[in-house]
């Protein structure tokens, strides 16, 4: 595909009227504006998930001249079901189309190493920009708005950087600052919720029988829902950063109104046609 025919990727910072939806969709994957970097920047290893083993930097033998996948269609029967499940939050595009302008790894080799570096990070960034443009929309969390509006901004033109400059970046100090107050919105958020909210932070609750289960309102930050069995449970307003829902199943469960679910822990369950999930968050094509 060549640069010409590739549309730029769009600027959050001059749409402030945006929806939040439509404030968010520059944070989902958009691979025909990207340089096939989660198929070569990142390593696999062979597992259940994957099926050969990739050095980080060497392109995935699936990867086709144009930077398409050309098993993407077959991917799960093909044993790379890891691919289904990853999601960049945009920063592919972000480093293909801006960071870079469209320059390309393979016809300027010597931008290799220091793109894929980068978009280590700019990955990170753009899940924090996931987390706090949600928050900045959240009623609950009006007291917050303008700490939330400054991160965001901050964040935001940290992604603007040089790929030298994004290397450069102490990721963990700025994560530090922006979780401090992503947890202050998630108990916001949960106050709201009557009654007693179970609070499940980092707990394991690997292959856990919750069917029906009522966990709305509760803190489920960091858990191990691997496995778990939350058919028909209720969600609700329930605070789901990090938590870990690999083969999770979510049919029929109720996710509506959950804060900071992202698409990847979405692909990494199973859910079907009656699983209600946030505004903003896609179907997985393989539930």
């Amino acid at each position: 595909m060549s640069h010409e025919h590739r549309r730029p990727a769009q600027d959050r910072t001059s749409a402030p009227t945006q929806s939040p939806d439509a404030a968010r969709l520059p944070l989902l994957s958009d691979c025909g504006n990207c340089f096939g970097l989660c198929c070569v920047a990142l390593p696999f290893a062979r597992s259940a998930d994957f099926a050969l083993d990739k050095e980080a930097g060497r392109p995935c033998p699936n990867l086709q001249a144009d930077f398409r996948c050309g098993v993407h269609q077959e991917l799960r029967q093909r044993g790379f079901s890891g691919c289904t499940v990853f999601e960049c939050f945009g920063a592919g595009q972000k480093i293909s189309q801006v960071t870079f302008q469209g320059q390309d790894w393979r016809t300027a080799p010597e931008t290799a190493r220091p793109m894929f570096d980068a978009f280590a990070v700019m990955r990170q960034l753009h899940e924090l920009l996931w987390y706090l443009t949600e928050a900045v929309a959240l009623p609950a969390a009006r007291p917050l708005r303008d700490e939330l509006r400054a991160a965001l901004e901050k964040t935001e033109r940290l992604t603007l950087g040089t790929a030298e400059e994004l290397a450069g970046l102490d990721v963990p100090a700025h994560r530090g600052e922006v979780n401090t107050l992503l947890l202050r919105v998630g108990e916001l958020v949960r106050a709201k919720v009557p009654g007693r909210k179970k609070d499940r932070r980092g707990a394991d609750l690997m292959g856990a029988r919750l069917t029906g289960a009522d966990l709305k309102g509760a803190n489920l930050r960091g858990a191990y829902l691997i496995a778990a069995d939350l058919r028909g449970a209720d969600l609700r307003s329930a605070d789901m950063i990090g938590a870990d829902l690999r083969d999770a199943d979510l049919r029929g469960a109720d996710l509506t109104g959950s804060i900071f679910l992202t698409q990847a822990q979405v692909n990494a369950a199973r859910g079907d046609a009656a699983t209600r999930l946030p505004r903003g968050l896609r179907r997985p094509a393989h539930w």
